[in-house]
């Protein structure tokens, strides 16, 4: 890495803040479950008063208990994993189909930039809640896999027009025009001059994704259009506390405070990177 480009993101306090805060949470996700101190799923009889309402935080459950019973800081713990894993998988893909159709549109042009250029005008014309509960509806077993798999599927549009852009722009620049007057294929082209000019735009949109895809499943998951139950995301335990806001607010509290601080480190780290890595500085 260039050596500019990390004293730039040093002395960007809010990129520091980001990376801490990110830093954190994946640090939470990694170790978290090992912490657990039950299994997030497991119902205990004293884990509900006698009118039904979750047991409030103590000894015996640090953060409390769920509507059903469950030890609350367990399935933070592992619901953090969760969400995280999800995002970062559904990240990698959009990121992959975005690079991947972005560069082959802008290095091919013609009718192949056309036709991904269209595919990518529909894909985003699309209404996403829409496609989700179809997709709900249509599988019979929803998983987290096909969550991760619809949010990937979905997400790469943005990327894909900005690696286009950057790659046409690459093409024309005089080194790249040299290489190609050398006789250098155009594949070899692609891999050693123009990708690594487009990673820096799709490593910042990669990280921007993120906190969008965390927002999407958080949403998915409150409306019941995420992971089935028992599984502990994030967004599926703000779903179980919709019932419980008044009596329990803070089954809300928590999963929504892990939310915005994940969003909010992944959106200052992605402004710090941009920032970082922009060429005019």
């Amino acid at each position: 890495m260039d050596p500019r480009v990390w004293r730039r993101f040093r002395r960007n306090r809010g990129a520091v803040l980001g990376a801490a805060l990110v830093g954190a949470v994946m640090l939470t996700a990694l170790v978290g479950p090992l912490l657990a101190p039950v299994n997030p799923d497991h119902q205990f009889e004293d884990g509900l008063l006698e009118d039904g309402t979750p047991c409030a935080p103590g000894s015996r459950f640090l953060l409390g208990a769920d509507t059903l019973g469950r030890d609350e800081l367990s399935r933070l713990l592992h619901g953090g994993r969760a969400s995280l894993a999800a995002a970062l998988s559904a990240t990698l893909i959009a990121v992959a189909a975005g690079l991947a159709v972005g560069t082959t549109a802008g290095t091919l042009g013609g009718w192949v930039d056309s036709l991904a250029m269209q595919v990518v005008d529909v894909l985003q014309s699309l209404p996403f809640l829409l496609i989700a509960i179809t997709v709900n509806r249509v599988v019979s077993t929803p998983s987290i896999g096909v969550l991760v798999l619809l949010l990937g599927l979905l997400s790469w549009t943005s990327l894909a027009r900005i690696t286009r852009a950057k790659t046409m722009q690459v093409r024309e620049l005089d080194f790249v025009q040299a290489a190609r007057a050398l006789g250098m294929a155009e594949a070899r082209i692609v891999w050693r001059h123009v990708l690594p000019n487009v990673l820096g735009p799709a490593i910042v949109i990669g990280t921007t994704l993120v906190a969008n895809i965390i927002l999407v499943e958080s949403a998915m998951s409150f409306l019941g259009l995420g992971v089935p139950p028992p599984a502990s995301t994030w967004g599926a335990m703000l779903h179980d506390a919709q019932d419980m806001m008044s009596l329990a607010p803070r089954l809300v509290v928590f999963p929504g405070v892990f939310i915005l601080m994940t969003v909010f480190g992944f959106n200052l780290l992605g402004d710090g990177l941009r920032d970082a890595l922009d060429p005019r500085d």
